[in-house]
């Protein structure tokens, strides 16, 4: 593989019905992404995540029907991108052990869910973790060992996860800084442009809020839904607002600039609400309606789906399986056959120049250089993130030497030409 493929990875919770939201909002841009050259993409379902929200076993298994249902109908080829059951990956739970040994608790105190269910308990005045279940105590564990097992570089999330994103580079950190440079920093992306439905009241479209258009939903119950759309009391023949309507930002999701403009002067010219909702009801049907013969062919015949998620899980533990066996040898989770050569390959790898990242009590990121003698080389200054911490060391890896105002500092007694010598060192390694 190319050194120069980003790796993408998304996931998505099984506890529901997709609605149209979900689909402008995250199915739709995944989909086209999928197709962009240079990519690797990873689609997963997220059924251990489930486990989390929601007790009732019929309910997952039908949503993970559904979900991948959708997607594959939607557009998602399972030949071109990874697409597979989060507890068809075995791997994955392993290695959410691994990073739990790495990782403090500390660390998960201040994960938002978990802190949003204690600020509840307090308020109510009953025990603070009453309600708070091991599972969503460790839901960024579990979601970074998603991340991490695939070497995701890059996962679209909304600004409410970005948190959890960081929390996943902070475990990869941790375990990196002791058994070595093994696990990928992933980044998040956050699409400022994603579009938001407003449901039929105006408010975010959400099943929580019960007001939501189904997205594969029968064709008349899609329309019963668009026409229950709440608007004002102007009249046929009154020029209405665009700001603020509902109606018009749903249409703006799925039609054309030129539709869009058409629409905006209708409004001015006085639209009657009837022909507004109609006109939404055609413009969404044209684009969902091909789609769903689709998605009811495959959810009638569910074995279709099974195939595709057991092949897609046999794809992704071509990476997974590899990983999780250098992990576990990492760690000394080991063959004892192999003690007396396993004793000569730690003592090779030890005689290298390495990089060290780690983390201060004062919130800020550095790292250190030492020879293969343990000896520091360099010191750096404090980051305001890992990841510009990484940048530097990626730049010094890269140019094998010192450049001008870099914020590092080589240590008593060593000279430049130590540190380049040590870099060469390095890079002549392989490593």
């Amino acid at each position: 593989m190319s050194a120069s493929v980003v790796r993408y990875l998304t996931g998505i919770t099984t506890t529901g019905t997709p609605h149209l939201g979900n689909y402008v909002g995250a199915i739709r841009p995944a989909v086209q992404a999928s197709r962009r050259a240079g990519t690797e993409n990873f689609y997963f379902l997220a059924d251990y995540h489930a486990l989390i929200k929601c007790d009732e076993p019929a309910r997952i298994q039908r949503s993970t029907l559904e979900i991948a249902a959708c997607w594959v109908a939607a557009g998602l080829d399972p030949e071109q991108v990874f697409f597979y059951r989060q507890s068809d990956i075995p791997e994955i739970t392993e290695l959410t052990w691994l990073l739990t040994c790495v990782t403090g608790k500390g660390v998960l105190n201040r994960a938002h869910a978990y802190k949003a269910q204690v600020d509840k308990n307090t308020a109510a005045g009953v025990d603070v973790d009453a309600e708070v279940t091991m599972g969503l105590f460790m839901y960024p564990v579990l979601m970074a060992a998603d991340i991490l097992m695939f070497k995701a570089h890059k996962v679209p999330v909304g600004r409410d996860q970005v948190q959890h994103l960081e929390m996943a580079r902070d475990m990869a950190q941790s375990y990196n800084h002791l058994y070595g440079e093994h696990l990928v920093l992933p980044e998040a992306q956050v699409d400022e442009s994603v579009a938001l439905l407003p449901g039929l009241d105006g408010r975010k479209m959400s099943k929580s809020y019960d007001n939501v258009i189904g997205l594969f939903a029968p064709r008349e119950q899609v329309r019963k839904q668009i026409f229950s759309i709440v608007t004002d009391s102007r009249a046929p023949g009154e020029p209405k607002e665009t700001e603020g309507s509902a109606l018009f930002q749903i249409y703006q999701a799925f039609a054309t600039p030129e539709e869009t403009q058409k629409l905006r002067q209708q409004y001015a010219a006085g639209i009657a609400w009837s022909d507004a909702k109609q006109m939404l009801f055609d413009r969404i049907d044209a684009e969902i309606a091909p789609m769903r013969a689709r998605y009811e062919h495959l959810v009638n015949h569910p074995e279709e789906l099974e195939r595709i998620l057991q092949a897609g899980a046999a794809k992704a533990r071509q990476r997974a399986t590899p990983l999780m066996r250098e992990l576990r040898e990492a760690v000394g989770l080991r063959n004892l056959a192999t003690l007396a050569g396993g004793a000569k390959k730690e003592k090779a790898k030890a005689a290298l120049p390495s990089f060290k990242q780690y983390r201060e009590s004062d919130g800020l990121f550095y790292f250190k250089f030492v020879d293969a003698q343990g000896r520091l080389l360099l010191q750096s200054s404090g980051f305001a993130s890992p990841k510009e911490a990484g940048q530097c060391i990626a730049g010094l890896k890269a140019a094998q030497a010192l450049p001008p105002g870099l914020p590092a500092a080589t240590a008593d007694g060593v000279d430049a030409g130590q540190v380049v010598a040590a870099l060469r060192e390095l890079a002549e390694s392989g490593n």
